[in-house]
């Protein structure tokens, strides 16, 4: 499982950096991300143009947060924080 536990400390790292409030997982496969506006769905669908699926949290009892499964290749986190890093400027983080 080392490389999960590499893949989530780099995807909470980068979108750390970033200005993203994330909650570090314990355990599972997945990141939760708190949304920077209000509608949470409407973050999801703004991450679609960098080619970004967050899942809205309010499918999993989190309102106001997204979820992101880091059960993916090391380049795929990797590869996605250019991506982020554009979605995190137009959302001015």
């Amino acid at each position: 499982m080392f490389y999960q536990d590499r893949n989530r400390k780099t995807l909470y790292g980068g979108l750390t950096e970033l200005g993203f409030e994330c909650v570090m997982p314990q355990g599972a496969f997945y990141l939760m991300v708190k949304s920077p506006v209000e509608d949470a769905a409407e973050f999801c669908q703004a991450a679609k143009k960098y080619n970004i699926l967050m899942v809205n949290g309010a499918s999993f009892m989190a309102p106001g947060y997204v979820r992101l499964a880091y059960c993916v290749s090391y380049e795929t986190i990797t590869n996605s924080m250019e991506g982020f890093r554009k979605l995190a400027a137009d959302f001015d983080l």
